[in-house]
């Protein structure tokens, strides 16, 4: 038996009950002969509660500062986790993210890992004890501060692990089945997929699939770490995402899942001179910012005033950040004004299936114009199209399109067993 990297999301471990339960499942793998590595979440809601209790000090708190408060939540559930294991008369050992050496940038809130050296990990490993690693978090290589990855963190922490330790699989145990062709908690009807490729499941990250995170995926990809998505609260087999199925042959699916993401805003740049350059100015204002930027699409010039409107989405916790750095060049760009619209909803189909078969376009418009639902951008790739409605509008028009390509299952409801999905 080899490595198995595990990782719990923060809906597993929210409360005694729930770590003991995963307790239980690392104990089982351990006799099962594998040597185990478990990155954990902080638990329950304690991340979002100590945003709160920040923003509650201070409306601006320090970048470093602010990590510090934050990798305390890891902190705590690891340590908790380590205790319920040894209560069941195995070692445990844990470890923050900077003993476990994952070394990452300086960006403080959202830094990127960019080394692991996990010889602490293979040591107690050696020893024959479980390694519990704090997710999330990891240390800069310079100035050695306390850093976090930012919103599904630990997702990245446990595919970084298992790349370095050169694990089996990683396997990622969150609050649902696996993944799904929609977010179960809008589309009851959603169908588990047993096998996804690492290609369509970045798409569906990048599109708004809360399940995996889309640096995760990224990775996984890169360093061809087998994951497998499912509950910690069911022994039912999840949805493995790598190159190749894994077992029993299953075929590519025309369409993989439709997902949606209301996460964003969308901004206009009105009244833009029509001429080389313009545009350019406009996304390097926006990416010294340091913000990113989804979609974007510009306008037909208008004849007579030489001048196009160019619109684009970003998170909408970006949102003030792009206006205040687009008002400061608002001088030498020349354009007009600006308008900001936080009340939309991006609707993504996805299926690398669709590069050869015609038709797919059509039918994804069909159904949202059967839904009556108004598209106000379009953005396509080879194995997604994706829309942006209005926020009210998109529950129903993902409903509509799940329908539509004949995603729908027949069998009982997928199961949602609690937390937020991650």
């Amino acid at each position: 038996m080899g490595l198995v990297v595990q990782k719990y999301g923060g809906s597993s471990v929210a409360d005694a009950e729930g770590i003991k339960r995963v307790a239980k499942r690392i104990v089982e793998a351990k006799k099962n002969g594998h040597q185990v590595v478990v990155v954990v979440s902080a638990m329950g809601d304690t991340t979002d509660e100590l945003i709160d209790l920040a923003e509650q000090v201070s409306p601006m708190p320090a970048g470093r500062e602010f990590d510090m408060l934050l990798t305390a939540g890891e902190r705590i559930s690891m340590a908790l986790l380590a205790m319920a294991i040894k209560n069941l008369g195995h070692e445990a050992q844990s470890f923050t993210g900077s003993q476990a050496g994952v070394i990452t940038d300086s960006v403080h809130n959202k830094a990127r890992i960019i080394d692991v050296t996990p010889g602490r990990i293979r040591t107690a490993l050696d020893e024959g004890n479980i390694a519990i690693v704090a997710g999330f978090q990891g240390v800069s290589q310079d100035k050695k501060d306390i850093t976090t990855l930012g919103r599904g963190g630990s997702d990245t922490t446990a595919v970084a692990l298992a790349a370095a330790l050169d694990a089996e699989v990683c396997e990622i145990y969150t609050d649902v089945d696996g993944v799904f062709t929609a977010d179960p908690r809008v589309v009851k009807k959603a169908k588990k997929i047993d096998w996804i490729s690492f290609e369509d499941m970045l798409e569906l990250a990048a599109s708004g699939s809360k399940v995996l995170l889309h640096r995760c995926v990224e990775y996984a990809r890169r360093y061809n770490i087998p994951i497998h998505v499912r509950s910690s609260f069911s022994g039912l087999q999840g949805t493995w995402v790598s190159n190749e199925p894994t077992g029993d042959k299953v075929e590519q699916a025309i369409i993989s899942g439709v997902a949606h993401d209301t996460s964003e805003a969308k901004i206009t740049v009105v009244g833009v001179p029509d001429k080389p350059g313009e545009a350019a100015a406009i996304f390097r204002a926006v990416a010294d910012a340091e913000i990113n930027i989804d979609m974007i699409v510009q306008n037909v010039s208008a004849a007579s005033t030489g001048l196009t409107d160019i619109s684009f989405t970003l998170p909408k916790a970006e949102g003030r950040k792009a206006i205040d750095a687009l008002e400061r060049t608002k001088a030498t760009i020349g354009f007009d004004s600006l308008r900001y619209d936080d009340q939309i909803g991006k609707i993504s189909l996805v299926g690398a299936g669709m590069k050869t078969n015609p038709g797919v376009t059509a039918d994804f418009f069909r159904a949202l114009s059967d839904a009556g639902v108004n598209i106000e951008l379009i953005s396509t790739s080879e194995i997604r199209i994706s829309v942006v409605t209005r926020a009210d509008d998109v529950n129903e028009a993902v409903t509509a399109v799940h329908t539509a390509f004949g995603l729908d299952s027949d069998s009982d409801e997928a199961v949602v067993y609690g937390g937020t999905g991650r």
